[in-house]
């Protein structure tokens, strides 16, 4: 007979708190062991190898009850931890213990804060390394009256970071730590602060910015996690052949200017990345102004705004001239005044690449009217508004079909690989809009931003419901995701 390993799947149960509660974290993470039932007095402990008597002894010991060992894989075990116990229990449970030794012995107070400051130092690693590896874009620390909760953006949506509640205690050591590898003031507390680090995990490079408020119960950090060795394609950002082929022809004009629309954290500007880095050769210069700079370019000059200084978006502009460009993106155009100098220096034979920050593609007209800009103007320098959103995908590994009224659509069931949302990674849905004779007349005579998208619509502008409706049909995401993500357009 076939002598076969027979794992008890541990993802399905739920284990009750008092359970858990019955072996200490630095336990269950050492041994990499689980306890999964508490009944008649005895402990029943998932872990990889049930015939381990040394172990189970300890165990037993520890807990002063029976342990009645179960087989589980070492990656359920893991992951079970992670989820009842917490990111980095152990590290807060032995912070903890170095807390109450220096209430008892002040005298050692210096030695156990070098400890507990390395401790510090390992629990953020745990936060960043978990946060990387669940492909978070953003990190929410945030206190609030005797608790501070982590979150972690997922997919633009956020998730609560399973953390010991007694993390509370380290809050300001948590802060002061970020704030020493952000070279920020660690001593003040009563100001926003801004700044920036990188870590390597995994060989991949990660730019970290970090972002200070203060509040009611403390500071508030947000930590965005960049990866800038990773620049997606046009094909990965989510675009059909027949618009790459359009949007490849709109970025090889030689002058003129190209508008991406959207809400923050629409994928614009990772949208205008991937442009550039598809023109970006030798024979080209290109200049960004941008405000942060996202990712680094090679071959690409970059510049970082700074206000306090006097480098702004238009004052960026006009020094940038002076360095021959062939190319310039500007980061967003804000007001009249950036947006007339882009329009002149489109005037003078260069291709520029800008962004604003409205619900669809012709809104970014009204937009530029509602500046100040000129009508003439526009429609003598833009050559397309695109507008875009940021849809989440069905998770390849739960997906399943379901027939609606005769249709055949497509969701996910929800797993551990998506956190059990059915959706994982996402890409975009776009809404291009021509510049054509029409559309400039009806620029001209300040028609509002209805009326310009039905003359679009009329000439075969595909909208960004339609777009999404299309991803629908093929079986990339679900309709309540498009109507989640298109419902600023139909209101």
């Amino acid at each position: 007979m076939k002598n076969e390993e027979v794992f008890l799947p541990l993802g399905p149960l739920a284990i009750e708190k008092d359970v858990i509660k019955k072996l200490p974290p630095k336990f269950a993470s050492h041994y990499k062991v689980m306890p999964i039932a508490f009944k008649d007095g005895v402990l029943t402990v998932a872990m990889r190898d049930p015939l381990n008597v040394e172990i189970i002894d300890e165990i037993s010991l520890a807990v002063d009850v029976p342990i009645h060992p179960v087989s589980a894989s070492e990656k359920d075990i893991l992951e079970t931890i992670r989820k009842y116990y917490g990111v980095g229990a152990e590290t807060i449970e032995h912070m903890m213990g170095t807390v109450r030794s220096i209430q008892k012995r002040e005298e050692i107070e210096q030695i156990d804060e070098i400890d507990s400051e390395a401790s510090i130092a390992k629990f953020l690693n745990q936060i960043l390394f978990e946060a990387y590896r669940d492909r978070s874009t953003d990190i929410h620390i945030e206190p609030f009256e005797n608790v501070l909760h982590i979150r972690y953006r997922i997919d633009g949506l956020l998730y609560d970071a399973k953390v010991p509640q007694n993390i509370w205690h380290f809050k300001d050591s948590i802060n002061s730590r970020i704030k020493i590898l952000s070279n920020l003031n660690i001593a003040e507390k009563r100001i926003p602060q801004d700044g920036r680090f990188k870590v390597r995990i995994q060989e991949v490079e990660l730019d970290l910015r970090v972002s200070f408020l203060p509040t009611l119960y403390g500071e508030s950090v947000v930590i965005r996690l960049l990866n800038t060795t990773r620049l997606l394609s046009l094909e990965e950002l989510g675009l059909q052949t027949k618009d790459i082929h359009f949007l490849e022809q709109l970025i090889k004009k030689p002058h003129g200017i190209i508008f991406l629309t959207g809400p923050t954290g629409s994928g614009k500007t990772t949208t205008l990345y991937s442009g550039l880095s598809r023109i970006n050769t030798e024979h080209t210069k290109i200049i960004t102004i941008e405000d942060p700079i996202e990712y680094q370019l090679k071959g690409i000059t970059q510049i970082q705004i700074n206000p306090k200084v006097g480098v702004t978006f238009a004052n960026g502009l006009r020094s940038m001239l002076r360095h021959d460009p062939d190319i310039m993106m500007v980061g967003e155009v804000r007001d009249k005044e950036t947006a007339e100098i882009a329009i002149q220096v489109a005037l003078t034979g260069h291709l520029i690449f800008s962004t604003l920050h409205t619900n669809d593609a012709a809104s970014g007209i009204t937009r530029l009217l509602d500046m100040g800009v000129e009508p003439y103007l526009i429609t003598s320098t833009v050559e397309c508004f695109i507008a875009q959103r940021l849809i989440r995908k069905i998770c390849p590994d739960c997906k399943e079909s379901k027939e609606v009224n005769g249709a055949v659509t497509y969701y996910g069931k929800g797993c551990g690989h998506c956190h059990m949302t059915g959706y994982k990674e996402r890409e975009g849905i776009y809404e291009f809009l021509l510049m054509t004779e029409e559309i400039r007349q009806l620029i001209m005579q300040r028609q509002t931003a209805s009326v310009i998208k039905e003359k679009a619509v009329a000439q075969g502008m595909k909208t960004l419901s339609e777009a999404g409706w299309e991803k629908v049909k093929a079986g990339i995401t679900t309709p309540e995701e498009i109507l989640r993500v298109t419902k600023e357009e139909a209101s």
